[in-house]
Parts: structure tokens; sequence; C-alpha cells
């Protein structure tokens, strides 16, 4: 018998500072998120981090929670229902970190007699610290509790029809009647060396101008390759002209390297050169989150009106659309007929 497991982020359980401290823990000491060696991660993460910044996290959080509760789980639970009304294979949901776990979702569809399970990794550009870690876990699991599972995982769908359909979509429908002079992809950034390990060719990832539009095996596990093409598909597919987009990585931790351009200075810069109209968009998520609905939304939006900005338009994520939730069922249905590659053909 066949389930599907969906996959997101994960959530503290609510805006406390020690929820939010304990979810940050998981989070920050997973080694494909911060990949430096153990004790240096735990002297980073439990000696510094942990002592100052889950009270402002915390903060953050109160700021977009809703009544039912974190809104990454309320938007993820109510995409998994809309998926289950659409398929017979049995669908459960699970978080890569926090109360969620890939455990107790993993078991939920043991206990339906299933024994075949596809891993949905909600994230449509593959990266260590979000595809892959989901995809590790997941076999560390299922070698110590279940054995006698066959477990596969959905490719990167970064570059699907369906999906740039759906998204472009989704975009479509929020700036068509909008006076914007400017659309922004702003992407979850990674550090660079993420980009280098991921490098199956050892040599082709450069992060100049050229290696994510010249073809090679490596973009198959290049998230800045998938990045841009998904920018790059959407803006065909809405005929939107050079120079009315572009691209930017946002969330930078630390002091190494990340993805540039910075989606905050991206913003200001764009204000200060006389842009009053901007609207952004947040294709590395599917479900809006605190990277969207604070970093984003509250914070992006002050950036840009104290730099002299005045309209800013947030689209939101795919979250629940009927059309998204039919866009998943299509690929479980896919893979319950046939097979996970042809599903994502």
């Amino acid at each position: 018998m066949k389930g599907v497991l969906l996959v997101n982020l994960g959530s503290p359980d609510s805006t406390d500072p020690k929820d939010v401290k304990k979810y940050l823990d998981e989070f920050l000491m997973d080694p494909r998120v911060i990949d430096v060696p153990f004790w240096f991660r735990s002297f980073l993460v439990r000696g510094i981090i942990l002592n100052t910044r889950p009270k402002k996290s915390a903060e953050a959080y109160q700021k977009i929670w809703w009544d039912e509760g974190s809104p990454l789980i309320v938007i993820s639970e109510r995409l998994q229902k809309k998926i289950q009304e659409k398929t017979t294979v049995p669908v459960a949901l699970a978080m890569r970190y926090g109360s969620m776990t890939l455990k107790k979702g993993l078991q939920q569809l043991v206990d339906q007699g299933v024994d075949e399970i596809l891993t949905i990794p909600l994230y449509p550009q593959f990266a260590m610290a979000t595809t892959e870690t989901i995809d590790v876990k997941v076999e560390e699991l299922k070698n110590e509790f279940f054995p006698q599972l066959e477990i596969t995982s959905l490719p990167a769908f970064y570059n699907k029809p369906e999906y740039i359909e759906v998204l472009s979509k989704s975009i479509s429908e929020k700036i068509k009647n909008l006076d914007y002079e400017h659309l922004l992809f702003s992407y979850h950034g990674v550090p660079e060396r993420h980009i280098y390990k991921r490098d199956i060719t050892k040599s082709h990832c450069k992060i100049d101008g050229s290696c994510c539009i010249t073809p090679s095996p490596a973009h198959e596990f290049c998230y800045r390759h998938q990045c841009l093409k998904v920018t790059a598909l959407v803006a065909k597919k809405l005929d939107l002209q050079p120079g009315t987009y572009s691209t930017s990585f946002q969330s930078r931790l630390g002091f190494d390297p990340w993805l540039k351009p910075p989606t905050d200075r991206t913003i200001e810069r764009l204000a200060l050169e006389g842009t009053k109209k901007m609207a952004i968009v947040t294709p590395a998520f599917v479900s809006d989150c605190l990277e969207t609905l604070e970093e984003i939304a509250m914070e992006g939006q002050e950036i840009f009106h104290e730099a002299g900005g005045k309209e800013f338009t947030v689209i939101p994520c795919l979250n629940d659309r009927d059309d998204w939730a039919e866009v998943v069922t299509g690929w479980i249905d896919t893979w319950r007929i046939v097979d996970v590659k042809t599903a994502i053909a």
C-alpha cells in the first residue's frame, strides 16, 4: 500500500521564548543548516545565538501568529487536507523540525498499512538545508525504526511546467491591476559554500555571471541555478520586460559570504534610486511563514518606505490554493500508478 508524506520546515509550538529556543536549537544544530564542525556549531549556537536570539525571534513570531497557531503549520495542514480529498492515497504531514516530527508522520502512514512512501519536501529548489536534510533524516528513521518501508523522495520541481504555471498565475492575479514599477523575486539565502559543496562536477560552480546559465549536471543540485531558473521561467511566462524585475536572497545569518544580492539592501537600493511602487514574491517558499510575513511583509516594507518608496505589495505564497493542491495531487497520482521519476518528468 502506498502513502505520501508532505514535509515542510516546522515551527515552534508557541511564541513563548522557551519554545522558540527549543525549536532554534534543533534547527540551527542541524549540520546541514550550519555546516561546521560540531564543537564550533555547538559553541556558536548554544554559546552565543541561543543566549540572545530566542527573545527577538519570539517577538517576531508574535507579530505573525494566527489564532489557530503557526501560519506555516496551519497552511500546511490546509494543503494536506485538500490534497487528501483529491486522492485515494493516504497523505500525512510532518515537519523537519519541531513537535510534528518526521517519525510521527511516518508512523501515521505505517499505522494505516502503508509500506511504500513518497516523501514530498515542500521546497521547489534543492538545498542542503531543506530537501537534503529531510531526505537524510528520513533515511535514518527508516533504518532505525521502519526497515520494512520503501521510501522515495520527490525531486526538486523548480522547473516543472505545472509548478511554473501555478506560480505565474498567482503572481499575475496580484499584479494584473497593479501599477508597479519593479517586481522582486526574493529567495531564501544560503552560504556560498553550500553551492560549492553540492557541485557534483567539483568544477562547474563559480557563482559568477555564467555558470548558472551554462548547461551542466551540477544544476541538479545547485540552489542558485534553480532560483535563477524560476525567475527566468516566470518572467518568460508573464512576458516581464528587462529591467522591471530582479532576483535577490534574504535571511542572511553570520559573517560568511552568502548568495547575493541581499534582499534588504536591494529593496533599499530600489527605493533610493526612485522606485515608488514595487511588488515582491518569495518563490523559495510554498507556504507563508516568518520569513515572508515578518521579514518581507513587515521589515521589507519598512525599509522601502524609509528609503522613499510608497507602495509595497507582497505576493502571497502558493499556500493552499486549489490549483496548487491539484498540481501536487497530480504528482501523487502519477507516482501511485507509475513511479516518482515519471511523476516529476
